[in-house]
Parts: C-alpha cells; structure tokens; sequence
C-alpha cells in the first residue's frame, strides 16, 4: 500500500503556489546562495524541457525582489537558503526584479509570434510601469510606453522593449534591476520547426542585445533554455556570458531530482520498493557529472498510481526526432538503431550550434539531441588538437520509447506495423517462405523506388531498423567481427534455448542475379564462421539467411 502522502505540483510552476499550498517539495534553495556567490553578471542555463526551469527563476523572483518583501520571506523560512546564514538572506528583497518567460511564443509564423509577444509586454509594463499624468509627460518616454501598454508597438518598439523597461524601474528604484528571462530559445525551437528561423533569429539577436549587451541599466540577469545559441548568432559580443549547460558542473544538482531526493520522495509515499524500476525509467540524465532523474515524469509517476509510462515524452510532438528521421542516411540510421541497442555514438562537444546546421550537420543535430534530453553524455574527453569530445547515449527506458516509436513509424506506417511483426516472427522461426514474402510486401508497399535505388547500405540500414521490435528479445549486433570476417546483422537471443539469427546482405545489379546473390551471401555465412560468436556464447541454433535485393525486389535464401 502507498503511503499516506502530500499531493503532488503537477504543472505548478510558482514557488509561493508550492510552498503555501502544502505540496510535496524538495528544497532547491540552495541554488539562490551558489548564484549570490557567483555573483555573474549574465547567466545562461540550459537543461531539457519540463526539468523546472520555470518554477526555478520564480523561487528567484520572490527570494530577490523589493515588492512584498516581509511577506516573501516567509517563504524561505527553515529553507536551506535560510540556514545558510544572514549573509544571504540579506540580499532577500533587495532588488527591481524584471520575470519574463516566452515559453508561450511559440507559434505557426513570424507575424503571430510578435503579436503573442507584445500582448506578454503588455502584462510586464502593466505590472511596473506607471504612466505621468500627460501634462506631465514631456519629455519623458510616455508615448513609447502607452504603445506597448496598449499592444500597439512597432517592431522595432518590441526590439528594445526589455531594455527601456528596465531604464524606467532603475529611475524609479534607484537600482540596476535583474532581469529574469525563461525559456529565451522558446521562439527560435518553435520558428526552427515552423519555417521562419531567418526572422525569428535577427530579432532576438537585437532583443536580447539591447536587454543584456547595450544596457546600463542591467543589474545582472538569468536566462534559461533548452539549447544555448551560438554566441556568433544570437549573443554576439556579450563577453559577460556566463554558460552552465548540461556538460557543466556548476548548478548541476540545482535542475531534477538526484538520487537522494528521488529516494526521499519515494520512501514518503510508501514506493521505495519501486525505486529500482524509477531508476531505469526516469533516471539516466548527467548534469555536469552529478546524476539527475526528470522531475516532470516522477512527479507524474506518482499522481498517476505509480504507473510507468513516458510521461515527458506525452508532452512533446516529438519534432526535433521526426525532422531528424525525415532526412536520415544510412549512417544516422545505423547510429539510431545502434542507440537503441545500446551503442554510443562520439560527436565533437559543441554546444553553441547554429539552427541552421542541424539539418546538414551529424554532429549538431547529436548536440540537439544532448541538450534537448533525448541523449546524454557518458563521458567527455580531448583529442590531439585539444578538441573536446563527447560519447552519447539515450538516458533512460522512458526516452527509449520515444525512439523505438519514431524510427518504427518512419520505416512503415502504423499500418504496416502488423506486417512487420509477421516479418520477424517468421525470421525467428526458421520460416524463410513467411519471411521473404512479409519482407517482399514491406518493400512493395512502404520504401520509395527512389530509396531502393540505393547501394547495399540502405537495405542493411531497413533491416537494422526493423530490429526495433525485437528489443527485449534479442541483442542486435551489426557489422560486428566473428569467424573470418564480418557478419551484416545478427541477433543473439536473451533467453536460453532460443535460436539466434544471422543475416548477410547482398545487392544485385539486375533482377536476373537476384537467385545466385541470395545463395552466395548464405555460402558466404558458413564458409567466413559466421556464427563463430554465437556458439561462443553458447547458442547452438542459428538461422541463417543470405538476402539480395534489387530495388523493391528481393531474393532470400535460408538454411
């Protein structure tokens, strides 16, 4: 039976909302007394979505600012922040405090995300602003300030928007304000995915420059985000930057649960004997080394019953695997399938990418993947030009399923799914007639004659993605060395007294030399010792299966 527990914050995102309501909480307060300490002038933190970014620079917001400051210290009372000593909570309500999230601009053109911008203005002018009375006005920025007060400002009004807001509360407090910004990339991911990144970019460069590179009045200034954009685009000449991304000890446990906190939790709703099965769900994300869970998904795992499913996932379309599926070769899809089985892959450590190389570029698209939370570094180190490395894997079985869904479907549609599943299991069965005639029908009716026009490696990377459902099943290895040689795709079985398979690949010229292709690749199995490996490993039964194909053709030969 669970524990008699606290409600969990599902989609609470303000810290006062949390403390005063009597939800379940882990003290993150320590993060207040690292920033005071690191006293940076402009800070950029960049984790995964749904891993309390939000909630964080709200906590920062009530522990900083000047308004209700008696009131909001009672927020921190007995909080780590607290009992770290007078010397910080000295800097409690000390300070003009600008939040602004643009988690919101997210949308299908250039023209609605100004629009969904300038209405978030209006709040923030409408919460600080205090307009003179217009016979008093001369002089004074007034009409600039009724423009956006009244969601009538230019483009160029917007630009320099955060920047003017911030020179009026210095003149009415008398103190360089800090400027929190949330999810500051939200409108680039959204115009990256929607068409209209060129615009989008040359925007924010100007707004984010005015607000924390032109601006005397910056006192000092949060930003996070899920990616952090190369400083030649978006944060040129912003030599003040301070960067703690994924990769970066500092902050590192101040985002998610740790291990502790994630035992904690399910020790006081009674799970703890849950706790294994949590890990390998949830768990699996290194921040700057320190191992983190996704607090989004426990907290959902726990209001829902204790039910694992892919909870983060659920809230995602998923855009940045489907973009990168659309425009895969066969060396991505050797790098996906081998991701799936457990292979890393290395990409050179380059977290300040540019968007518009993600598409062209492997190793910009392995950085998205890193910095988005659907892969995770595992170990980092320099070659011999000083370059920094990182070796990647997916985190965590929750991840996964996102992966084994979106290579699935790009292979076939959900409709072809039934068909694949005959496929392997004639393949696993020694059928070689089911399994030639499934693999004959995928051909016919899902892969492009224009794909099947490729060379060898485009059928060794269909096969390999087929795989996907075999996991849990069988270990896949592909191109791996046994016997003389090396083998295209062999599956070795998890349970004992099951027959392993082993596939070699040939591609024919013509239809003519589909037969004599199929058996020179199964000769080829037996006369190289193959199954070498197999039998090492203590699988006597193997299946083997010489296949040629040309085009949407296909020739198999089984023994």
């Amino acid at each position: 039976m669970e524990g008699t527990r606290k409600p969990m914050p599902v989609g609470v995102e303000d810290f006062k909302e949390l403390v005063s309501e009597d939800y379940f909480f882990i003290d993150k307060t320590g993060f207040i007394r690292d920033y005071i300490d690191a006293k940076g002038k402009v800070t950029l933190i960049t984790r995964p979505r749904r891993f309390g970014k939000t909630l964080t620079l709200s906590m920062l917001q009530y522990f900083f600012t000047a308004e209700h400051a008696v009131e909001n210290r009672k927020l921190f009372a007995g909080l780590d922040i607290e009992r770290a000593g007078e010397r910080y909570m000295r800097e409690q309500g000390s300070l003009p405090v600008v939040f602004l999230s643009l988690k919101d601009v997210q949308r299908p053109n250039y023209a609605s995300m100004l629009a969904m911008l300038s209405l978030l203005l209006q709040e923030v002018y409408d919460h600080y602003v205090e307009l003179p009375h217009p016979d008093k006005a001369k002089g004074t920025q007034a009409p600039y300030y009724r423009r956006i007060l009244a969601g009538e400002g230019t483009e160029e009004d917007l630009v320099i928007s955060l920047k003017r807001l911030m020179e009026y509360m210095e003149k009415q407090c008398g103190q360089k304000p800090l400027l929190l910004l949330d999810e500051y990339d939200a409108p680039i991911l959204s115009a990256w995915e929607n068409g209209y990144y060129k615009e989008c970019i040359a925007f924010m460069r100007g707004f984010l420059s005015a607000a924390l590179k032109t601006n005397p009045s910056l006192g000092s200034a949060v930003l996070t985000g899920v990616t952090r954009i190369s400083k030649e685009s978006i944060f040129s000449g912003l030599n003040h930057l301070n960067v703690c991304s994924v990769l970066t000890e500092k902050y590192s446990d101040a985002f998610g649960f740790t291990q502790e906190e994630a035992a904690r939790l399910m020790e006081d709703c009674g799970v703890g004997d849950k706790l294994p099965e949590l890990k390998r769900w949830y768990d699996g994300y290194l921040i700057g080394g320190t191992e983190i869970y996704n607090p989004w998904s426990v907290i959902q795992f726990v209001d829902h019953g204790c039910k694992f499913r892919p909870y983060w996932l659920n809230t995602s379309g998923n855009a940045i695997l489907r973009d990168l599926l659309a425009r895969v070769d066969s060396r991505r899809q050797r790098d996906l399938c081998g991701l799936l089985h457990g292979k890393p892959v290395e990409a050179p450590a380059m977290e300040n990418f540019v968007f518009g190389d993600i598409r062209s570029s492997r190793d910009a698209l392995l950085m998205l993947l890193m910095t988005t939370g659907y892969l995770k570094p595992v170990e980092m180190w320099k070659d011999e030009n000083d370059t920094d490395w990182v070796r990647l894997q997916i985190p965590n079985m929750e991840v996964r399923t996102a992966y084994h869904s979106e290579i699935l479907n790009h292979i076939v549609p959900s409709q072809g799914e039934t068909l694949l599943r005959d496929m392997l299991r004639s393949m696993a069965e020694g059928d070689t007639e089911g399994f030639s005639e499934s693999l004959s029908d995928i051909l016919r009716d899902f892969v492009s004659y224009h794909d099947a026009a490729q060379p060898e490696s485009f059928y060794h990377g269909l096969l390999l993605g087929f795989s996907v459902l075999m996991d849990g099943k069988y270990r896949v290895a592909s191109n791996k060395e046994s016997g003389y040689g090396r083998f295209d795709l062999a599956f070795f079985p998890l349970k004992e007294n099951t027959p392993g398979v082993i596939l070699e690949i040939k591609a024919a010229k013509s239809e003519d030399e589909l037969e004599a292709k199929a058996k020179e690749a199964l000769s080829q199995i037996g006369e190289k010792a193959y199954g070498a490996e197999m039998k090492r490993q203590g699988v006597d039964d193997v299946w083997r299966y010489g296949i040629a194909f040309c085009r949407k053709r296909v020739w198999m030969a089984g023994e």
